[in-house]
Order: C-alpha cells, then structure tokens, then sequence
C-alpha cells in the first residue's frame, strides 16, 4: 500500500509544524503550504489524498480556495477537510464544498480518525 500524502495550508506556521509532526507518526506523507495563493499550483504538483485546510488566511481565504478546487475538474474531487477557530466556520465551510471540519484548537485524535474515514 502506498504511503498517502497528506497536504496542510494555514497561515501559522506553529499549527503547519504541529500538524507535520502529527501526521508523520502516524505514517502519512505531508506536504505543507503557507500561502494559500500558492495552493492550487501545488495541489496539481503534489496530488494529495486529502488537503486540511485553514479557513481565515490573508489574500486567499480557505472558502475562497476550496471553491477553485470544487470549480476545477482535475482536484475537484479532492476530499478536504477545513480548521477554524471561527464559530461560523463549519457553515461556511459547507457552503464552500468541504467535507468534513475541524474546529479549533483542534483534539489530534479528532482529526486523524476523520482523515482515516476519507483514506481508508
């Protein structure tokens, strides 16, 4: 079985870094991004399994990009999952196409038993 890649953008580094070391131990492949506006050029490079995505990010937000991903028939089927601190977020990260979210501060358990359902 291959290794499956897993891609995290958010604009803080510390969570990129936590979320790196997380999902290394449990045996996924990471590929971060900071800068959303960087995304979609590396989604198409790095063909991730799954992408966790943060919500609230300068230039480019999460909704913003996860609607260009929904819009683009190469990764449109990509399974995404948002992270937001936003009381608001699980809505508009349905209404943006995601498939699952995450609220902030996050529980790790949480989030690696939701990526297995996608990747299993």
């Amino acid at each position: 079985m291959r290794m499956k890649t897993i891609m995290v953008c958010d604009d803080d580094q510390g969570i990129v870094d936590v979320l790196e070391i997380l999902l290394d131990a449990e045996g996924f492949n990471v590929v971060t991004e900071i800068n959303s506006t960087n995304l979609l050029k590396k989604i198409e490079t790095s063909q991730p399994d799954l992408l966790l995505l943060d919500l609230w990010m300068p230039l480019l937000s999460g909704d913003q990009v996860l609607k260009i991903i929904r819009n683009t028939e190469s990764i449109k089927r990509l399974p995404v999952i948002v992270l937001s601190a936003s009381v608001d977020g699980s809505d508009i990260a349905e209404d943006a196409g995601a498939d699952d979210f995450v609220a902030k501060p996050f529980n790790l358990d949480d989030i690696i038993n939701k990526i297995k359902v996608f990747l299993d």
